[in-house]
Order: structure tokens, then sequence, then C-alpha cells
């Protein structure tokens, strides 16, 4: 077996702490953030960072030379969307940090644990194998986990 890389224990306190903190996150956040269906995501033209910088000098002509903005052209809102699109991918790369963070953790701890899970379901297997008292019940509720494949069967030849 692998050595264990992972060992955590996270106090009641800090887990309180962060929950509270991601409340707080939620509810802060929350009035400015929109929900798309996947057809409206799928419409909008996308604003990446290739076109940041586009977007930013578009905002800087618009406002030094005016005469050139369409009349429909809101340069007020413009330069609301641009701001928020700034402040809000600062707030979304931290978070995709945290969410990797998360995710690898998760994946690690989850994977020490399955790896030691079927450490214990093997030799459970096999003293169920032996007919160790005790052990049949336990085998029988984990080898669920693993239905048995049912073998081929050979197709009806066609007549």
């Amino acid at each position: 077996m692998a050595d264990n890389q992972i060992s955590i224990t996270i106090s009641p306190e800090d887990k309180a702490a962060i929950d509270t903190s991601l409340e707080t996150l939620k509810t802060k956040l929350q009035p400015y953030l929109i929900a798309l269906s996947a057809d409206e995501r799928h419409a909008l033209p996308k604003m990446s960072d290739k076109t940041i910088s586009f977007v930013d000098k578009a905002l800087i002509y618009a406002s030094s030379n005016p005469e050139f903005a369409p009349p429909y052209l809101n340069k007020s809102e413009l330069s609301k969307d641009v701001t928020a699109v700034e402040t809000l991918n600062g707030f979304s790369k931290q978070l995709a940090q945290i969410t990797t963070g998360l995710d690898d953790t998760i994946m690690l701890a989850g994977s020490e644990a399955y790896v030691a899970a079927l450490s214990y379901y093997n030799s459970v297997k096999e003293a169920a194998r032996r007919d160790i008292v005790n052990a049949k019940p336990v085998y029988e509720d984990l080898k669920q986990r693993f239905p048995q494949r049912s073998k081929k069967q050979e197709p009806a030849p066609v007549q």
C-alpha cells in the first residue's frame, strides 16, 4: 500500500468558521449573480482574456473620441460592465484556486480511503472464503458494491 499522503482533521471551530464565511460569500454575491440557461450561454458573444484589452481600449476610445460612438451606445453602462467583469474576474480567480485545492484534496483523501477500504474488503473476502466466524455477513454486505457481471450469452441463431 502507498504511503499515506494526507491526514487532515478539520476542527469543529474551523468548519463552523468556514461554513459562516461561505454563507457570507453566497449572501454578498447573490444580488450580483445572474443565472443563464444553456441556450443563453451558447448564444452570447464571449469575452475572454484575449478580448479584455480590446474592450478596455474601446471604452477608452469611446470616452476620448465620443464622435465615433453610435447614438445607442450607453458609455456609462459599458464602463459599469467593464468594471464588473474586472471585479468578478478577481473573485473568480481566487475561488478557482480554492476550488482546485479542494478538488485535489478531496481526490487524494478519497483515493486513500478507497484503497484502504478495498484492502479491508479483500481481507474480509478471504476470511469469508475460509469460513472464519462473522466474516460472511460482512463480506456479503460489502460485495454489493461489486455486482457480478453476467457472462455474455451466445446470440440466438438467426433462422
